[in-house]
């Protein structure tokens, strides 16, 4: 599995991308099979300003389904870590949960000609 963690408004320590990635591995170690790649964005959007303003934005490409896209903000940004990827973990576990108990859902974001010669290859 590929994590990318970027940092926007501010540099990146190497205490923070080992806490998103230890983390994001407790988190998705499972699912190892579904998910190739985590997109991870921290951000701090009013500087020195202070406030509820550290971001954290995970994105979850999955074959056949809408990405899952998980958007906290916080004043703390190892809190908005650790409740993105908390967040992240359980939207995850439903949806591979739904397609597990219902893949034939999983043709309904192919193109018409890839779902009519999938559903003609299953019928013979």
């Amino acid at each position: 599995m590929h994590i990318d963690i970027q940092a926007r408004g501010f540099e990146l320590t190497d205490s923070l991308r080992e806490h998103t990635r230890r983390r994001l591995g407790f988190a998705t170690d499972w699912a190892r099979d579904e998910v190739r790649r985590i997109n991870v964005r921290l951000s701090d959007i009013n500087g020195p300003r202070g406030g509820k303003d550290k971001r954290c934005l995970i994105q979850i490409p999955l074959t056949g389904r809408p990405d899952i896209v998980i958007d906290e903000l916080e004043s703390d940004l190892y809190v908005s870590i650790d409740k993105a990827i908390g967040r992240a973990e359980r939207v995850l576990a439903k949806q591979i949960e739904r397609a597990r108990e219902h893949p034939h859902d999983t043709f309904k974001n192919l193109p018409a000609a890839d779902a009519q010669e999938t559903e003609t290859t299953s019928t013979h």
